[in-house]
């Protein structure tokens, strides 16, 4: 998962507003950092992603998101 891949993930399945204030806002319990914290830390997009679903219980269309795309 690229950064802008995660953008568009958190933008399709929370919508901008409340996305953008979820990564800023929210501490992720495993990393004790925001979403924003941990990507700039330079933790890997796609573990931040799937620390951000697991803490807000997204059903498995929205966690794989990213993904539809079939020819890659």
């Amino acid at each position: 998962m690229k950064h802008s891949e995660f953008w568009s993930a958190v933008e399709a399945v929370f919508g901008s507003a409340y996305g953008r204030s979820l990564t800023q806002d929210m501490v992720l319990p495993e990393l004790g950092a925001t979403c924003v914290q941990a990507l700039d830390d330079g933790v890997a997009p796609e573990r931040v992603w799937a620390l951000l679903c697991d803490e807000t219980e997204r059903s498995e269309t929205e966690r794989w998101i990213f993904r539809t795309d079939t020819h890659r």
